[in-house]
C-alpha cells in the first residue's frame, strides 16, 4: 500500500517480498498472542475432571447448574463419557447454538497439552490412533528423494565431520547401536560418535544406553555435535533405507525399548510408524530416560500418530529449528 500510494517505484520481488513479510509478521504475532492468552473454561462438575487439571494457560471455574451464567467464558469443557442429566443436555445443546465451543474434556487436555493418555482401552481406542496409510506413502517417497538430495549435498561435510570426531579421540568416526524400528522391527542406526569408547560389561546394555546430565563420557567436539544435532545427519542413510523418516518419534536403544515395553502399556504402538530423527515428543519435552518421564513423552508420540498429517510434520520442522538453535534437550 505504501508503495503503491507513495508513487514508490516497485517490482514483482519487492511487492511479494512485502507480502511474504507482512505475512510472517502477523503469523508471528498471532501465535504469540495465542499463547499468552488466558482461556476461560466453565467446566460441568460432574464426572472425571482429573484430566483437565493444571492445564497452561487456562482459567477454570466449575458449574454446578445448567443455569449458571457463561458471559465470562469462552468455552465449556465436559465429560463426555458419562450420561448427562437430560436438563445438561439441553443445555450444551443451547451452548452450541449460541456457538459456545463445547469440548469433551479429554480432547480438550489433547489440545492444550499436545499429548494423549492411552493407558486403558476404555480410554481410547487403537483404530482412533491409526495413522494415515496415504499419507505414510507419500512421506516415505518424500523422506527418500530430501535424504538423496541432502546426502549428495552434505557428503564433504560427513566427511570432514567424521575425520574430527576421528582425531578428537580414538575410536571410529560413526557410533552404531541396533534401536527397535518401524512395525517393531529391530535395526542398526548410524550417529557420529559423540561418547569416549568404553567396554560394556555383560548385563549393563540398558544402563549404557541411557545419556545423563552433564555426561562425563561425551567428548569435547561430541558435545558441540549433540547441541547442534549434526550427530544425527548419517541417519541419512537410515531413511535411505526405510528404516527411518526425517519426522517420527525418535527410536530407543533395543534394551531400553523392551524395558519400557515391560513397564509401560501400549508402549509398542509407538512403532505404528516410522522412527524419525526429529519428532514431536523432542521438540516439545527433549531427552528423558526415566521411567515415568518415558511414559510422559509416550503420550507426546500418541499425539503425533492421532494427528498423523503434513501439518504437524511442519510444525515439528520449524520447532526443530527453534530447538537446534536454543540447545533445547540437547545431552
Amino acid at each position: 500500500m505504501v508503495f503503491i500510494f507513495g508513487r514508490i517505484s516497485y517490482n514483482r520481488v519487492t511487492l511479494f517480498s512485502g507480502f511474504a513479510i507482512s505475512f510472517l509478521w502477523f503469523f508471528v504475532m498471532a501465535a504469540i498472542a495465542q499463547r499468552r492468552r488466558l482461556l476461560r473454561i466453565g467446566l460441568v462438575a460432574l464426572g472425571d475432571m482429573s484430566s483437565i487439571e493444571d492445564l497452561p494457560n487456562t482459567s477454570m471455574r466449575l458449574l454446578h447448574s445448567p443455569d449458571e451464567p457463561i458471559n465470562d467464558l469462552d468455552a465449556i469443557a465436559v465429560d463426555l463419557r458419562i450420561d448427562l442429566p437430560s436438563e445438561w443436555d439441553r443445555r450444551l445443546a443451547d451452548y452450541a447454538l449460541a456457538r459456545v465451543p463445547v469440548y469433551h474434556i479429554k480432547h480438550l487436555a489433547e489440545s492444550l497439552t499436545g499429548r494423549v493418555e492411552l493407558e486403558h482401552l476404555s480410554e481410547n481406542s487403537f483404530g482412533s490412533l491409526a495413522p494415515r496409510y496415504d499419507y505414510m506413502i507419500v512421506k516415505i517417497m518424500m523422506d527418500w528423494i530430501i535424504a538423496l538430495f541432502v546426502g549428495i549435498v552434505a557428503l564433504p561435510v560427513l566427511v570432514g565431520v567424521g575425520l574430527l570426531v576421528r582425531l578428537n579421540s580414538p575410536g571410529p568416526a560413526l557410533f552404531r547401536q541396533v534401536r527397535m524400528g518401524y512395525e517393531g522391527r529391530p535395526f542398526t542406526m548410524y550417529k557420529f560418535r559423540t561418547m569416549r569408547v568404553a567396554e560394556i560389561a555383560p548385563g549393563e546394555e540398558r544402563v549404557s544406553a541411557i545419556t545423563r546430565d552433564s555426561d562425563d563420557r561425551i567428548t569435547s567436539i561430541g558435545r558441540f555435535l549433540r547441541k547442534t544435532r549434526i550427530d544425527e545427519l548419517p541417519q541419512v542413510l537410515n531413511i535411505l533405507r526405510g528404516e527411518m523418516s526425517w519426522i517420527g518419534p525418535r527410536p530407543e536403544a533395543l534394551a531400553l525399548s523392551r524395558w519400557y515395553e515391560d513397564k509401560i502399556p501400549f508402549y509398542r504402538y509407538r512403532h505404528v510408524v516410522r522412527p524419525g530423527i526429529a519428532g514431536w515428543a523432542q521438540v516439545c519435552q527433549g531427552h528423558v530416560a526415566e521411567v515415568d518421564e518415558v511414559r510422559n513423552k509416550l503420550h507426546y508420540d500418541f499425539y503425533y500418530i492421532k494427528r498423523y498429517s503434513p501439518w504437524i510434520d511442519l510444525l515439528i520442522v520449524v520447532r526443530t529449528m527453534w530447538t537446534v538453535i536454543s540447545g533445547h534437550g540437547a545431552r
